[in-house]
């Protein structure tokens, strides 16, 4: 498939990601009376993974994250050259998705970018009150399991046709473990788009949501090819299974 027309994919999903599931955070989580909480916001950011995945895995391999193509491509799953069109891609997709969740959410006349817009902190800003240290290493553990969890279920001899279901779920159990320690992140796209419309503390602590994914997904990419041994699917990517 043609670089643009995996960038575009790419830039739809991460587009799709941001705006269900931060969207779910920053719309429905506390809605009065029938807020979803905590549980309907992983659900969410599940959801968005799964259905894109089943959408456009078969285009750009559904990564919408870049700590997932940088993990993918320390595992051997995904050459670097395509790895910032699809950087690239990823974050514009963020801050879109963000951007039409802004002029959602500002269209309630009780809206404060205040409330924080659904982006990830640490310290006073971790949903929590955790510690730098705390957010840091449940980012860092968090991105590893998902990786872990995408490259295992794309392996060419994993069952077929069930990754999308697994990498979802999986995305969901991550958010019902840290949405009160970070907000929850794992992926340097999704934390990039709101924290952009935040600023200030946001942008100040968005550092270590770009250096703990990427650290996790290396380290997954590094630790499953190990494991698993180097023998990809024939396409690798997250939602071809």
């Amino acid at each position: 498939m043609h670089i643009t027309k995996r960038f575009a994919a790419e830039f739809i999903g991460t587009f799709w990601l941001v705006l269900g599931g931060c969207g779910s955070a920053v719309l429905a989580a506390a809605f009065p009376t029938l807020g979803i909480g905590f549980v309907g916001v992983s659900l969410a950011f599940g959801l968005t993974l799964l259905t894109m995945a089943y959408a456009i895995g078969h285009v750009s391999g559904c990564h919408i994250n870049p700590a997932v193509s940088v993990g993918l491509c320390v595992g051997g799953r995904f050459p670097a050259k395509d790895l910032i069109p699809y950087i690239v891609a990823q974050v514009l997709g963020g801050v879109a998705g963000a951007g039409i969740l802004y002029l959602i959410a500002s269209g309630h006349p009780g809206f404060d970018l205040g409330g924080g817009f659904a982006s990830n902190g640490y310290g006073a800003h971790s949903p929590g009150g955790y510690s730098l240290s705390a957010c840091l290493l449940t980012e860092i553990v968090m991105s590893f399991g998902f990786l872990f969890v995408i490259l295992g279920s794309t392996h060419g001899n994993a069952p077929k046709g069930f990754a999308p279901i697994a990498i979802g779920l999986c995305l969901t159990l991550i958010h019902l473990i840290s949405i009160p320690v970070t907000n929850t992140s794992v992926n340097p796209a999704r934390s990039t788009g709101p924290a952009l419309f935040v600023g200030g503390w946001a942008l100040s602590q968005l550092w270590l949501f770009w250096v703990a994914p990427l650290v996790g997904a290396s380290l997954a990419g590094v630790v499953y090819r190990w494991i698993g041994g180097d023998e990809p699917a024939p396409t690798p990517v997250t939602g071809q299974q």
